[in-house]
C-alpha cells in the first residue's frame, strides 16, 4: 500500500510518523498547492493530510483511493459527499489536544486580565528602570478569582477549560444553543450567559450553525469590561464586529489564536488590531504542544493500522 502525506511540513520533523507495516510506501511533502494534489494522489491508497484541501475533481481521479486521515480535528477541507460516493473512508482525530488548548486559553487570559504584555514592553523599554518606585503600576491588574466566566460550547475542551476555571476561583456558566427553544440542564440562555459573563470563551466548532455566532448584537450584549477568547475556530466570530467592538470599547479586550483566513494576510481586519495592547494574536499554535503534536499523530497511525488490519480481513 502507498500513502502519501501532503503537508508533512504542518509538523516539526521530530514529531515521529509510524505508518503499520503494511503500508509499504510512504510519500511526503512539505506542503502541496491545491493545483498539484490530483497528481501527487493519482495512486495513492491512502491520503494524509493536515489542512490541504481535497476537492472532488482530485477525489474521482485517486482510483486507488480507500482512506483519507485527516491529522486534525476539523475534516472541512475534505469533500465529505463524494468520499461517500467514492467509497473513501475519511478519519479524523479529536481529543488530542485536551490539554494543549485549554492552557493556551488561560495563557492568554490572564495575559489580557493581568496586562502582562504592556508590562513587559515596558520593562524592555527601560520604564522599569526610571520608576520613581520599587514597581510601576500604569495598567490595572485583575484577579480572575470571583468572576464569572461563560463557554459557548461543552464539549471535552469546554468542559476542561471550565474545570481550570473553577480551580482558579471563577464562576462558571455554559451556555445554551442559540435560538435554543428549551434550556438544558446546567445551561442558560445563550443572551442570558453573554450578559452575565467577565470572560467569555468559545470552545465549539465551526458549523454552519455556528458561523458568526458571534457578531454586532451579541457584542451590544456583552459588558464593557468582558474578555473574549477564541481558541476555537475562525468564522464563529465575526471579525469586522469584533474590530468595532475593541475599537468603540464594547468590551475589554479579546485573544485569538484563529482567524477566517489562515495563514492571515497583512490586509486581514485582526491584523489591524494587533497594535493595541488589549487584543493578543497567536498564530494558531494553541493546539501544538509536543505531547499535543505527537499524541495526534500517534492516535491517527492507531486509526489507519486499525482500517488497514480491517480492510486486510474483508
Amino acid at each position: 500500500m502507498k500513502a502519501v502525506f501532503l503537508d508533512r511540513g504542518s509538523f516539526p520533523r521530530y514529531i515521529h510518523i509510524h505508518l503499520p507495516a503494511t503500508v509499504k510506501e510512504l510519500v511526503e511533502y512539505e506542503n502541496t498547492a491545491l493545483d498539484d494534489v490530483m497528481e501527487r494522489i493519482a495512486d495513492a491508497d491512502i491520503v494524509l493530510t493536515n489542512k490541504v484541501v481535497l476537492n472532488r475533481n482530485a477525489l474521482q481521479k485517486a482510483v486507488n483511493l480507500r482512506l483519507v486521515q485527516v491529522m486534525a480535528t476539523g475534516t472541512n477541507n475534505v469533500d465529505l459527499e463524494s468520499c461517500a460516493e467514492l467509497n473513501i473512508t475519511v478519519q479524523n482525530v479529536s481529543d488530542y489536544s485536551t490539554i494543549s488548548v485549554p492552557e493556551h486559553t488561560f495563557a492568554m487570559l490572564l495575559a489580557l486580565r493581568r496586562n502582562l504584555v504592556s508590562y513587559l514592553d515596558d520593562v524592555k523599554a527601560g520604564k522599569w528602570a526610571n520608576s520613581e518606585y520599587f514597581c510601576f503600576l500604569d495598567y490595572p491588574i485583575r484577579d480572575l478569582s470571583g468572576s464569572t466566566m461563560t463557554i459557548v460550547g461543552g464539549g471535552t475542551l469546554g468542559k476542561k477549560v471550565a474545570s481550570i476555571a473553577l480551580a482558579f476561583g471563577m464562576k462558571v456558566l455554559f451556555a445554551e444553543r442559540k435560538g435554543a427553544t428549551s434550556i438544558r440542564e446546567g445551561y442558560i440562555a445563550f443572551e442570558d450567559a453573554l450578559q452575565l459573563a467577565d470572560v467569555i470563551s468559545v470552545n465549539c466548532p465551526l458549523t454552519a450553525e455556528s458561523k458568526n455566532l458571534i457578531g454586532s448584537a451579541e457584542f451590544s450584549l456583552m459588558k464593557s469590561g468582558c474578555l473574549l477568547l477564541n481558541i476555537s475556530r475562525g468564522g464563529i466570530v465575526d471579525e469586522n464586529a469584533l474590530q468595532q467592538a475593541l475599537e468603540h470599547g464594547q468590551i475589554s479586550g479579546a485573544a485569538f489564536d484563529v482567524a477566517t483566513q489562515e495563514p492571515m494576510p497583512i490586509n486581514h481586519p485582526l491584523q489591524a488590531l494587533t497594535k493595541y495592547p488589549n487584543f493578543l494574536l497567536t498564530p494558531h499554535i494553541a493546539w501544538a504542544s509536543n505531547e499535543a503534536m505527537q499524541t495526534l499523530v500517534n492516535m491517527a497511525m492507531e486509526k489507519i493500522a486499525s482500517f488497514v488490519e480491517e480492510l486486510e480481513h474483508k
